[in-house]
Order: structure tokens, then sequence, then C-alpha cells
């Protein structure tokens, strides 16, 4: 597994995107464009498609309000991936929000720093967007295995 160069020349990923909006919140979210070009090359190294990602920073309150109307679910959570691809098309398309207030409770409450717990969320969304799951144990710790290499993989991608 390998991601190295931070150009899309020739590595077919050229029209992809990743944006990062604060939406009612500061998110404080640090080399925006290097971790745009990271998140899009970690979706196109599992699934060989470009991707256009939007990543939606806000409140708990906004969060769980998306997650009461469009899931159903009335709890907080730090991240919601919504995958808006159509099953044949060659781009991945999504729409991802976190809840900075929950990132900073769970940085908190697992002894990390923000900036790193900030980047092990949206790495998590994009891993949902590459086709992995986190509903069983064997998911969960899948799950966290690959954050934890992406993790160091972003640390000495240029």
């Amino acid at each position: 597994m390998k991601v190295t160069n931070s150009s899309n020349k020739g590595s077919n990923i050229e029209n992809s995107t990743c944006s990062f909006t604060d939406q009612e919140i500061i998110s404080g979210l640090k080399q925006k464009r290097k971790l745009g070009r990271f998140i899009n090359a970690l979706i196109f190294h599992y699934t060989k498609k470009e991707s256009q990602v939007a990543y939606i920073f806000s409140t708990d309150e906004f969060v769980l309000s998306i997650n009461q109307e469009y899931l159903q679910h009335d709890t907080y959570t730090d991240i919601i991936t919504f995958d808006l691809s159509d099953k044949k098309s060659s781009l991945v398309l999504s729409d991802i929000f976190i809840s900075i207030d929950r990132v900073k409770e769970n940085a908190e409450t697992f002894n990390k720093k923000y900036q790193e717990e900030l980047l092990r969320v949206i790495i998590h969304g994009a891993l949902h967007l590459s086709g992995y799951k986190d509903k069983s144990k064997i998911q969960k710790a899948e799950m966290r295995n690959l954050e934890e290499l992406w993790i160091e993989k972003y640390a000495t991608y240029l």
C-alpha cells in the first residue's frame, strides 16, 4: 500500500475534490489542501474511483438532527457519512457530517490531541466510502487498525 505523491498527475484522480466547511462552529482543521489530496488518494487506493467528498463540521445538535431525520437514530454521534454515489458510477460522491463537540469530547476521553482525533474521524469517513463497515466487533477492530495505518501514512504524506 503506497500513498506518496501529493500531485494528482498520472494517478487517475485528477477530477477528485475534497472540501471542508465549518457550519455553526470552528473546526480549526489544519492543512486542508494536503488533507483533501490525501483523502482522495485513500479512497482511490481502495475503490479505483475519483471522488468528490464534502466534509461539514458542525455542532452536536446539528449532527443529531441529521441522525434523527435521515437515519431515525436518536443518539449523538461524531460522524455521519452519506454515500451519494450512483452504484454504477465511476465517481464516489459523499457528504460527511462531523460533530466537533463529539470530536473534542472523544479526544479528552481517549487522551488524544484534538487534531489527531479529528484526523481519525475524517479518515474513518473516507474508509466508509471505501467499503469498510463498523457494525460488528470484527469490523470495528479492522476499521480501527485501518484508521491507525492511514494516520501514520498521513504523517509522511507530501
